[in-house]
């Protein structure tokens, strides 16, 4: 049994591992673009309506607020 939450453990470690590689590489395909400020003020957007996009849609789906 004792070999069983070992394991849990590892898969863990794996998941966070696997994310923060994900986060990595994804920042350092967005690099070049922060560079230039017309670039990075898009990019700021895209992200923020991006995420606006999916907190609303979450927020109408789940029934939170009428929208």
């Amino acid at each position: 049994m004792n070999d069983f939450f070992v394991n849990v453990t590892r898969y863990c470690s794996y998941f966070v591992t696997i994310i923060l590689g994900i986060f990595v590489f994804l920042f350092e395909w967005l690099r070049p673009l922060l560079k230039r400020p017309a670039t990075a003020l898009a990019l700021v957007a895209v992200i923020v309506s991006g995420l606006i996009f999916i907190v609303l849609t979450l927020r109408a789906m789940l029934g939170l607020s009428p929208v």
